[in-house]
């Protein structure tokens, strides 16, 4: 980097031990063309803070600008702290930035106000920000102390330090490696700083305690282990005796409880006046001497600390008027040594100042408060709503979790600890252990058997979400409705909420008794139930039988669509009944909302799964699988397992189609693995659907129907099991060329029962072609014919070709080859378009052998006979020979032979090379 690029001259010489350190970190910015990051790890005293002042120095007298930001523990809990110190000297710069980008950086560190910015588009403005002042005068991002950074800012960070390639930015950062840290360390060059060896301890202690004698440096030595601020600090608990004398130096403890102890013994030495001073310093957190010197009663701090900053306590600068602690630990020790008393007092003097930062503000009363109170604990829910609407979620959870402590009312504990789970998953923070939270939160009222509505709703996602306990989050959720006192009235909001709720965790569980007190409490709503609730209950829990009734009313919700929930949930009653396209303009737009932050995350993969199926099914699969990688990296960033197989349904689904069955078993896989432990079955059903409709493509019939009828009965179609009817034509497919026909037709009779067909044109289609399927030819014909014109192919191109494909396959067989021919040609042509390798094949088969293309050459190899073409395209699906016999009606030895004729015709040896080298032929145009 420039500024790095010449030996550490300078910064050496006041380093002892270090020389071999400093160059490796010139090598590797130096070694960089353009933006490098390294992290510095090393134990706590190792010399990590003095090596990136020597790094930084060095760079100010080359030339380049220096940006720094520390870790502060006590304000670890407060959003964007760390990011705020790092671009201070930045600030008049962020218009340089567009506004979206500069509102979204001017809301994280505190100095403005608007949406709440996700971390996506604040991270993003950092680094464009800093990219843009690096164009003039080259940057060096110095942090210090990792573990002790807000998650936000680490966030942040992360996102920069893995994005400088083409920049003149270097990252240099520092964490110990006993400390856990937000900070995402993978994939940066990571550095272990060592202990000084032998010769460079004593060479340290000599030089900074000289009138030590040499046995007491090297029993210091011993005790240090080469921690260099242990070899600075030790000795200066001694007293003039023990500094000569070894029999007077007291027995040594272990290093960690003897600097603790040096700590706190070099504070108590201290007048009283810089006690003080020095714990409201370590409260405070953030080094501003204003702050502190008000709370200390505008004591002036520099006087007061000058025996402080002399015994290498503390560092103040009279001109920026900072105050540091010359390493944490001494701050650490400060508080350590602090009475209770003591520091009540200090958290109550910072609250008294702090009366314009209300987060900050309530966070000291907070820790100044003892017992139940409930005015603070009012302040803290507001400080959680303002950090909430900054985007931290974290912050807001703490602030909501001292609440719930210092509340006086249990009920107010139990919904305040619930709030703060519900906080941890709804936007994206996450929580190491959410069910202790909701076993707290009962626990804290045990008087009540279940929380608020709006708590438990929150309750039970959090608990699918995190431990995906789907029976256990039912149970919560019913237990709290039925024993409401909301007396069933449609106005109340919160069992509304609630109810929309149930609606999703009964999708989930795939259990059709779990809908029961669901319906059960829609029939006793008074006067009725809000539309959008009774329409969202009939067309997504068994919408096969109910949802015909709803789509009069749908149609109404869809000419009229509000907000950013009413959007998602109108999109979930459209599902099933094919409206998705209906809703889809609405969905794009909140799509860019929540891609420029000004939608909640969960909104935001609502409306992406929306837009991923009707994309499916409209057959824009590439945009499909791309919206679903988008949706997955969500998922993973925001922590939501339990939507992430939706879009790896989705995923499957156009593997499966376009015939790379490896990628498609592979995502179900993840499916199942989420979702049976958690008893989440209709989440299983997802990938029982997936993987049939990948064994149909690659010839396992037999496979398919098994994966059909698993998440499929025969007879009666599954009640309350959505998929079941979406997966029903693949299920009598599979029947029919796997020779169940008694089966297939069984199934057919339970779609003809059921309401299926009056849900929506396309799923008409489905039952039609599936009584065309296991009807006698002559009547087969019309059906076949009925079954087509219900839709246009442009709408429902894969759904309108594989009819078209049996419709073919039909005709073909009755002779009535031309127009065999017609329909084959337009299947093949629609699977060509989609990337459906194995349909494409199947019907590009059944056109040859209709005699559409009676021979065809690849590389001079000499020509295939139309039953040649069809044989090898059926084993390049997969089929065994005895399978393509069974097809063709010929013996499988004869098949053998056919194929024993085809290879050298092909210019191949193996039956695995048949797809690629049939792939060559191509299919003819039509014209």
């Amino acid at each position: 980097m420039h500024g790095l690029d010449h030996p550490f001259r300078t910064a050496s010489a006041r380093l002892i031990g270090r020389d071999k350190d400093l160059e490796f970190i010139r090598s590797h910015f130096s070694g960089s063309v353009h933006g490098a990051a390294l992290l510095l790890s090393g134990e706590a005293g190792i010399g990590k803070t003095v090596l990136l002042d020597a790094v930084a120095a060095q760079a100010r007298s080359e030339g380049t600008r220096v940006l720094r930001s520390s870790g502060v523990q006590f304000e670890a809990d407060v959003s964007y702290a760390g990011l705020n110190q790092l671009l201070v000297p930045l600030f008049e710069s962020f218009d340089l930035l567009e506004p979206s980008h500069r509102d979204a950086l001017k809301v994280a560190v505190g100095i403005g106000s608007g949406p709440p910015p996700n971390r996506l588009l604040t991270s993003t403005a950092a680094l464009l920000l800093l990219r843009r002042i690096a164009q003039d005068t080259p940057l060096l991002i110095v942090v210090d102390d990792l573990p002790w950074l807000d998650r936000p800012t680490t966030s942040v960070l992360g996102f920069v330090a893995r994005r400088l390639v083409g920049s003149r930015i270097s990252f240099l950062a520092a964490s110990r490696v006993t400390s856990d840290s937000f900070f995402e360390s993978s994939g940066l060059t990571e550095y272990r700083l060592q202990p000084l060896d032998e010769a460079s301890s004593a060479q340290l202690l000599a030089e900074a305690h000289p009138d030590m004698s040499h046995t007491i440096r090297r029993r210091i030595a011993a005790e240090a282990h080469g921690n260099p601020l242990a070899l600075l600090e030790l000795p200066t608990a001694l007293d003039r005796e023990q500094r000569t004398a070894p029999t007077a130096v007291p027995s040594v403890l272990p290093l960690s409880e003897r600097l603790q102890a040096l700590f706190a013994a070099r504070v108590a030495d201290l007048p009283d006046a810089s006690r003080e001073l020095l714990l409201i310093a370590a409260l405070e957190g953030i080094g501003d001497l204003a702050v502190i010197e008000a709370a200390a009663g505008r004591r002036a701090a520099v006087d007061l600390l000058e025996s402080a900053e002399r015994d290498r306590l503390v560092t103040i600068s009279a001109a920026s008027r900072r105050l540091s602690f010359r390493h944490p630990l001494i701050g650490f020790a400060v508080v350590a040594q602090a009475s209770t008393a003591d520091r009540r007092r200090a958290h109550r003097a910072l609250a008294a100042v702090l009366t314009d930062q209300p987060e900050r503000r309530a966070h000291h009363l907070g820790e100044a408060t003892t017992g139940p109170d409930e005015t603070v604990a009012e302040l803290l829910e507001q400080a959680a709503r303002l950090r909430l609407g900054r985007g931290d979620a974290l912050g807001a959870m703490a602030a909501l979790t001292r609440a719930a402590g210092l509340s006086p009312s249990s009920a107010d504990e139990s919904r305040r600890l619930a709030e703060a789970a519900y906080i941890g998953t709804d936007a994206g923070g996450g929580m190491a252990d959410a069910s202790s939270l909701l076993v707290g939160a009962r626990r804290a009222d045990p008087a009540t058997r279940e929380e608020s509505l709006h708590a438990a709703a929150a309750s039970a996602l959090l608990l699918i979400n995190e431990e995906g306990d789907v029976n256990t989050a039912h149970r919560l959720l019913v237990g709290a409705i039925e024993a409401g006192g909301h007396g069933y009235a449609a106005s109340d909001d919160a069992l509304v909420e609630a109810l929309f709720t149930l609606i999703t965790l009964c999708w989930y569980s795939g259990d059709p008794e779990k809908w029961a007190p669901l319906f059960r409490a829609l029939d006793r709503m008074t006067p009725a139930p809000p539309d959008l609730l009774w329409v969202c209950a009939q067309t997504f829990a068994d919408p096969a039988r109910t949802g015909y009734r709803a789509l009069e009313l749908l149609d109404t919700l869809l000419d009229d669509i509000g907000d950013a929930t009413q959007v998602v949930r109108v999109s979930t009653c459209a599902v099933y009944p094919d409206r998705l396209a209906d809703v889809r303009e609405a969905s794009l737009r909140l799509v860019e909302q929540g891609r420029a932050g000004t939608a909640p995350v969960r909104r935001h993969l609502s409306a992406l799964i929306h837009l991923c199926l009707d994309d499916y099914y409209k057959g824009r699969w590439d945009e499909a699988v791309k919206l679903a990688a988008e949706g997955l990296s969500l998922c993973e960033d925001y922590g939501y397992p339990f939507f992430a197989c939706k879009f790896q349904f989705v995923q499957a689904l156009v593997a499966g189609a376009r015939g790379d069955a490896v990628t498609s078993n592979a995502l179900s896989e993840e499916i199942v693995g989420w979702a049976v432990p958690r008893g989440a079955h209709g989440a299983r059903a997802l990938a029982f659907h997936a993987r049939c409709l990948a064994a149909l493509g690659s010839g396992d019939f037999d496979g398919a129907f098994r994966h059909a009828t698993a998440m499929n009965p025969l007879t009666p179609l599954a009640p309350y099991l959505p998929h079941a009817m979406t997966g029903a034509l693949d299920l009598v497919e599979a029947a029919v060329r796997s020779g169940r026909s008694a089966d297939a037709a069984t199934h057919t009779a339970a779609l003809r029962e059921s309401a299926m067909a009056r849900l929506s044109p396309r799923l008409h289609m489905h039952v039609l072609a599936c009584e065309a399927l296991t009807t006698s030819d002559g009547d087969a014909l019309g059906l076949f014919e009925q079954a087509l014109s219900l839709l246009d192919v442009d709408d429902w191109p894969f759904d309108v070709a594989r009819v078209r494909l049996f419709y073919g396959e039909r005709l073909r067989r009755r002779r009535v080859t031309k127009k065999a021919r017609e329909q084959l040609v337009q299947a093949a042509r629609t699977f060509e378009k989609l990337g459906a390798a194995p349909w494409a094949a199947r019907a590009t088969a059944e056109l040859h052998a209709s005699g559409r293309a009676t021979s065809a050459t690849v590389q001079g190899k000499g020509a295939l006979t139309a039953q040649e073409f069809e044989i090898a395209t059926l084993a390049a699906t997969g089929l065994t020979n005895k399978q393509i016999g069974e097809r063709l009606f010929l013996s499988h030895r004869t098949i053998g032979t056919h194929l024993y004729q085809i290879y050298p015709k092909l210019g191949i040896n193996s039956r695995a090379a048949l797809r690629d080298a049939l792939a060559a032929l191509g299919l003819e145009d039509a014209g």
